[in-house]
């Protein structure tokens, strides 16, 4: 039976905040983006409670339980709700049962804030967000940016978004450049739940009378999976090419790739994932040139042997309208140049080659 006042997934955009009452491990697996943790019970109360349920009694647990909650919801309350207008309308959740939102719920509504629970907690949520992410990348529009490694696939995106376009960045939502040595230093990739409901939100957002910008990726990112609808979906939709030289690329990837330059032991482990595609003798080959730190022959080396003809291989296998696609030539690939090409193709000023 729904509770009263409890809403859906759907109304999530209604609120003022989004409260997540959960412990601060489950917060971090995964929550509704833009949500606040206001746990009223820690990880180490939540499992204690748990374990008096299992070995002792439901009834013990619950006065525990409680007594926690309550001391949990007057700090909260103390420490950060205090200073809340009386218009504040808040949505809380926790798991699903309701019982922590629901106490949570129940005093701000006492105190006279509109607070309301959503019906179904994180997990009726994360039900939404696996069926939306199988529906919502169909409704779009895409134009789908490919382009040899180091030809300025990102930043073509972001000169796009400023401009006012539609982007689905999605290196940016996964802190990862999509290849073996794509990690970004201090951020670290977020879980595989989390990745999935940033997705969510940025869908959510977009007009389906307008494209949807996004950069050509592999299935996966780093460790994550792209949803195969929004594969099958990139893979059937319009293309924009960026061709750029490869000294241009050489140089851009130098740029992008500093910290690799810096802390030459942060490159080898990446290297040696390259064994088993290619020889030991290569692989070694580009040790040496980074030992020697020669690092324009080494992204060269790099683009030439391995990621050129990994990429054109892939690209030429899934992406149906490639050879139709709008064609871009650069060798500038400044943040001016960039403003200006996407200038260019929203304004519709270039066609197809």
């Amino acid at each position: 039976m729904k509770t009263a006042g409890a809403v859906t997934v759907a109304q999530l955009e209604e609120f003022d905040e989004i409260i997540d009452v959960r412990s601060p491990s489950e917060f971090a697996a995964d929550h509704i983006p833009g949500a606040i943790n206001y746990p009223v019970l820690n990880d180490e109360e939540r499992a204690r409670v748990g374990t008096i349920y299992k070995q002792v009694s439901p009834f013990d647990a619950k006065k525990i339980g409680a007594a926690l909650i309550s001391h949990n919801i007057a700090r909260h309350l103390q420490q950060h709700f205090s200073h809340r207008p009386r218009e504040w309308h808040p949505l809380v959740y926790c798991w699903r049962g309701g019982k922590r939102s629901g106490a949570l719920t129940h005093v701000l509504s006492q105190i006279g804030w509109r607070a309301q629970q959503l019906e179904g907690g994180y997990k009726t949520y994360r039900h939404a967000v696996l069926d939306a992410l199988v529906i919502l990348p169909q409704q779009f529009h895409w134009r789908v940016v490919c382009g040899l490694t180091g030809s300025g696939k990102s930043r073509l995106l972001q000169a796009l978004h400023k401009a006012g376009a539609q982007v689905l960045d999605l290196e940016q939502l996964t802190s990862h450049r999509g290849s073996v040595l794509g990690n970004m230093p201090g951020a670290p990739q977020p879980s595989q739940k989390y990745f999935d409901s940033l997705m969510f939100a940025e869908l959510k957002q977009f007009d389906p009378a307008k494209p949807v910008y996004v950069e050509a990726e592999s299935k996966k990112i780093g460790d994550l999976r792209v949803p195969q609808a929004m594969i099958d979906a990139m893979w059937q939709s319009d293309c924009v090419r960026l061709e750029v030289e490869l000294a241009s690329r050489v140089h851009l990837l130098m740029e992008e790739y500093a910290h690799f330059l810096a802390d030459t032991r942060t490159l080898y482990p990446k290297l040696d994932c390259l064994i088993g595609l290619h020889s030991k003798e290569i692989v070694g080959h580009w040790k040496t040139l980074a030992d020697q730190k020669q690092w324009g022959q080494l992204v060269e080396d790099l683009l030439v042997k391995h990621y050129d003809p990994a990429y054109t291989r892939s690209t030429f296998k899934h992406y149906a309208h490639y050879e139709q696609g709008l064609v871009l030539r650069t060798d500038d690939l400044s943040e001016q140049a960039m403003q200006r090409l996407a200038h260019e193709i929203i304004t519709g000023e270039l066609a197809p080659v």
